[in-house]
């Protein structure tokens, strides 16, 4: 479980709206960059926030489904392919963010983000390397970004059912690799990346 130390501290001081932002999909070969934005509230139940990466797909799905239905103010932030081969995978995650925390239902007065660059916004804000594990907003954005990342690739495994997104999301997985290299590319591979690069 991650802590909400970083959290209470700013709300001491009197911020409330403190979003924890988090990206997920900077490695894949295809498909967009995601990003979370999330406020927690001082009263939350903690618990079932962890970082992503460690939870399964079920209850990375469990979480995504709870943070909805307890209405806490999440938003969501894409970058796309051509964009990600456009300004670069850093930046493109940068801006993903940002878009993610403009798309929340209520301002954000304070950001803590994952990771060693701060948003591209005029808001006060803290970049916190391994954040899922220190902030339990930012764990909570992880999730929510890579579950809607997630849907995403299962939504193009429809449109390009020859590659199996749904399966490998865009990762470069052995079997992914072994498409690209029998059938080529498709309008969702990352043209800029190694592994893609070649087949452009």
């Amino acid at each position: 479980m991650s802590n909400f130390s970083w959290e209470r501290a700013l709300f001491e001081q009197g911020i409330t709206a403190v979003a924890g932002v988090d990206e997920a999909g900077r490695g894949p070969l295809a498909g967009p960059v995601v990003a979370g934005a999330v406020i927690l509230s001082a009263d939350i139940d903690l618990t079932p926030f962890r970082d992503s990466k460690k939870m399964t797909a079920k209850a990375r799905e469990r979480v995504f489904a709870l943070l909805y239905d307890l209405d806490i103010p999440c938003g969501v932030g894409i970058c796309s392919p051509a964009e990600i081969d456009d300004i670069n995978i850093l930046q493109a995650s940068l801006l993903a963010m940002k878009r993610a925390v403009l798309d929340l239902p209520r301002a954000a007065a304070y950001l803590l983000v994952d990771g060693k660059f701060t948003v591209p916004m005029d808001l006060p804000q803290e970049a916190l390397i391994k954040g899922e594990d220190k902030s339990a907003s930012i764990a909570a954005a992880s999730i929510i970004a890579k579950v809607s990342r997630d849907h995403l690739m299962v939504d193009y495994d429809q449109q390009y059912p020859l590659y199996n997104f749904a399966q490998h999301k865009g990762y470069p997985t052995k079997a992914h690799k072994a498409i690209i290299a029998e059938h080529g590319i498709c309008p969702i591979h990352r043209r800029t990346f190694k592994g893609v690069l070649e087949f452009v």
